[in-house]
């Protein structure tokens, strides 16, 4: 079988050094749509270094990603990557990241779920520095195919909907050159920038990383519920639905609740096409 749910778990973690700085900051915060107004003091903690702070979902991005790659060719792995669909996102931060760092991520297969018509692998990311832990990031990898091992179903990522109507709801604006500029972040699937490439997945133009949407919505929820303090983020998770085309608008439905801020997405132009569920900011 291409996956070996034993081998895969018990495989020892995968480590390897990784550093950024103030430019790998702004550029990720720009691939996001920070910086319009340019002027804007908000905007400008995003954009100029001498103000910059770190949105937490950065911890993406940092290294490349490698702790997702570094997952899907770790041993008792072996899957066709046309198969595979990135299902979630979770990252608990255990500090705010620094603008300037390096540190050890550790990325191993944290579990593998048998959901019938697909297996689902956790891939899990630690990062730490000298100071210690830094953020532990698990991504939930669907693959196609690949169930019926008669293995644990694993837990339910659903989040009971929150009551009432939200408490705040912005739109955000998704620039037609958005993709091209946040796959410079190290996302360089062409699916995200060429239209041949597109229509051989079955999309009819190239699509906005899951990723992309992952953090316009957190800067959109601690900009507008956790007063700008990207400080006060403690953890952040979402479940992938739907894609979103360049060009298109974003609504953000968020709900106050105690200790956390709970978001839909939607796509507006396409009838509020779902794009994020169960999506969760836990805060200080």
């Amino acid at each position: 079988m291409p996956i070996d749910a034993a081998k895969a778990v018990a495989a020892e973690p995968r480590s390897a050094e990784i550093a950024w700085d103030h430019k790998d900051i702004q550029l990720y915060h720009l691939g996001l749509g920070a910086g319009v107004p340019a002027t804007d003091p908000d905007e400008l903690r995003y954009t100029l270094e001498s103000r910059l702070h770190v949105l937490p979902s950065f911890a993406t991005v940092a290294g490349a990603g490698m702790g997702m790659m570094g997952g899907l060719s770790a041993p008792g792995i072996e899957v066709n990557l046309a198969a595979v669909l990135h299902g979630g996102q979770t990252i608990t931060l255990h500090r705010p990241i620094p603008v300037k760092g390096s540190a050890t991520a550790t990325s191993k297969v944290a579990a593998v779920y048998d959901k019938g018509k697909a297996a689902v692998l956790v891939l899990r990311s630690e990062v730490a520095d000298g100071e210690g832990p830094l953020w532990t990031s698990d991504a939930q990898i669907f693959v196609r195919g690949e169930g019926g091992f008669g293995g644990d179903r694993g837990p339910s990522a659903r989040v009971p909907a929150p009551d009432g109507e939200p408490d705040r709801t912005v739109e955000r604006p998704v620039r037609e050159d958005q993709a091209l500029l946040y796959r410079l972040s190290g996302d360089w699937n062409p699916l995200h920038a060429d239209p041949e490439f597109a229509k051989l997945a079955g999309f009819e133009r190239p699509i906005l990383h899951g990723l992309c949407t992952y953090g316009m919505t957190l800067k959109a929820v601690v900009d507008t519920m956790l007063d700008g303090d990207v400080s006060r983020v403690r953890g952040y998770s979402t479940r992938f639905t739907g894609v979103v085309f360049p060009g298109e608008t974003l609504r953000i439905r968020m709900w106050r609740t105690e200790g956390r801020i709970q978001a839909t997405v939607t796509a507006v132009e396409r009838d509020d096409a779902p794009v994020l569920a169960d999506t969760v900011v836990e805060h200080a």
